[in-house]
């Protein structure tokens, strides 16, 4: 896995089921293998050093809506991240996260196609990092994730 795309994975992994129409998480990021579970995995740490910070807002309140921010800080200066949801959780393997969240599921995995692997389909956003490694991102979407 390319160091981008490992550092990519990482803060939606923090993603909660929304109680209420906004939920706010946050963690700092551990590798994979810490002796408690991290709540923020860091498969990159040059890109995602341990200590960095993420914090997610979800935000439900619009009915059949989600709307996510992302803002981080610690990571790599100057840098961008591709972020996106997973079916799965985050662990030691990174490849145990699963495939892309996608709210129409492509029959073929991985998928490709671009009429499911698309902006509309799945929860994308991209942050960008200033000099000092901070950032923040906003995306929103036409529907809400599946529970589980």
């Amino acid at each position: 896995m390319t160091a981008p795309l490992a550092a990519a994975l990482l803060p939606l992994a923090l993603l909660a089921p929304a109680a209420s129409p906004v939920t706010v998480v946050e963690a700092d990021f551990d590798p994979a293998t810490a002796f408690v579970p991290p709540a923020a995995i860091s498969y990159a740490s040059d890109l995602v050093p341990y200590g960095s910070h993420a914090r997610i807002v979800t935000d439900h309140s619009v009915p059949g809506r989600t709307a996510l921010t992302l803002t981080a800080s610690g990571l790599a200066p100057g840098h961008e991240f591709p972020v996106h949801l997973h079916t799965g959780s985050c662990g030691a393997d990174p490849a145990s996260s699963g495939p892309h969240y996608q709210d129409a599921v492509d029959p073929v995995q991985p998928s490709t196609d671009p009429a499911y692997a698309n902006g509309r389909n799945e929860l994308r956003l991209v942050l960008h990092t200033d000099g000092q490694g901070r950032g923040s991102a906003t995306t929103a979407v036409a529907w809400r994730p599946r529970p589980g």
